[in-house]
């Protein structure tokens, strides 16, 4: 029914947006990082900002394979591939969370609302809108980051394609996201926090420089990952075809 290109860019496409949303949806979640790992927590100091430490959104697990996709996307569909993911992402990660807005607004079933009591849980639906119902500054942060981020991607992975033609895959993939993960880091707490819940500026950039560091490690560890994808798909596709996509992309 579908032609191998077709077929690709909805795998690709899928498992974009699926990303995307389930960074969403667990962004609430705050983890440490170094006793996830089995470490003792270290604090330390940044810009005046005392006891920082490595505690990150459960939504970075995810933001960094989003970015690597958008590159292998970018490689082969170009950048009105990304730009299409990226706003059908926007829109239906904002029909999501008025979905569930909707759902925290139900009134719920008496019994319901105390099943979970064996597990800790004196109140089911209170727990519910606290886990789903982030604020709407964290939303629209969030949104704004992903969408301005998505965009310089694009753009700095094409400039760097357009410098060093099928060489180098490597820096264009890295470097764009690299660029485009700092931007997303420091948007979304600013929008956040700084002017949704009047944090300082020292605090939401001491604490976007942490998660900056995080994703940038990450970006750089998962490097072999686009060679990986590159080889899979090329296999795929076949080499002539993947070439030809290849070419096709940088003017798209």
């Amino acid at each position: 029914m579908f032609d191998k290109k077709t077929k690709l860019f909805f795998i690709l496409g899928g498992f974009f947006i699926a990303n995307a949303i389930i960074a969403e949806m667990i962004g609430g979640k705050i983890f440490s990082l170094e006793e996830t790992l089995g470490l003792q927590a270290t604090y330390f100091s940044l810009f005046c900002e005392n006891n920082l430490s490595f505690n990150l959104t459960a939504g970075v697990l995810l933001w960094p394979v989003v970015f690597i996709m958008t590159d292998i996307i970018n490689e082969y569909y170009g950048m009105k591939g990304v730009k299409f993911l990226s706003y059908l992402s926007v829109a239906l990660i904002s029909f999501a969370f008025i979905i569930i807005y909707g759902a925290i607004q139900l009134t719920p079933a008496t019994w319901w609302q105390d099943t979970y009591k064996a597990q800790g849980v004196p109140n089911a639906q209170l727990a519910f809108k606290v886990i789903m119902g982030q604020g709407l500054w964290i939303i629209i942060g969030s949104l704004v980051a992903f969408l301005l981020g998505q965009i310089l991607d694009v753009l700095v992975f094409h400039k760097i394609k357009k410098a060093t033609g099928d060489k180098m895959v490597w820096l264009r993939a890295t470097g764009s996201t690299l660029v485009s993960q700092a931007v997303d880091s420091f948007v979304v707490l600013f929008i956040a926090f700084y002017i949704g819940q009047n944090w300082t500026f020292a605090q939401v950039f001491a604490i976007a420089s942490v998660n900056y560091v995080y994703k940038f490690i990450v970006a750089i560890g998962l490097t072999p990952l686009i060679y990986l994808g590159h080889k899979l798909i090329d296999k795929f596709l076949g080499k002539e075809e993947a070439n030809r996509m290849k070419k096709l992309a940088v003017n798209i």
